[in-house]
């Protein structure tokens, strides 16, 4: 028997990848329970609510957005005026030291692609997945 309040995946005898296998798979199992029209979605980053200005860099040029969260695989924003879904972008984002527990705050420059671009009453909202960065100073 376990101690109150361990977790199951804790307590199993399993390198820490072997658990986010097994994870992953319990988490596709239950979601294929869930309903037909019921939207399920499945996330393998951590969010984090984070309101930073947020430079676009498209084929078409650049663009001023503004972040609404960022996770280790890519970033949700608003911006001006839509992107088309699948548009390579480069992004530049100016994190805070706090957010990075660094005692300067720290540029990442990233290139990814755009995967959902929807309207809002007043802006676009998108999200980027983030497919490599790299930071500076």
């Amino acid at each position: 028997m376990r101690p109150a309040g361990a977790s199951l995946l804790s307590s199993w005898d399993v390198p820490n990848r072997s658990r986010e296998l097994i994870v992953t798979t319990m988490t596709l199992a239950l979601s294929a329970q869930a309903k037909a029209d019921a939207p399920v979605e499945l996330r393998n980053a951590v969010r984090f609510p984070l309101q930073i200005p947020l430079r676009l860099f498209t084929a078409t040029g650049e663009i001023a957005a503004m972040t609404e969260n960022i996770s280790a695989t890519g970033v949700a924003f608003t911006l001006p005026r839509p992107l088309e879904v699948q548009t390579q972008v480069r992004f530049t984002m100016k994190m805070p030291a706090e957010a990075m527990g660094t005692p300067t705050d720290v540029v990442v420059h990233c290139t990814g692609r755009v995967v959902r671009c929807n309207t809002s009453e007043t802006c676009w909202r998108a999200a980027a997945v983030i497919d490599e960065y790299y930071f500076s100073q």
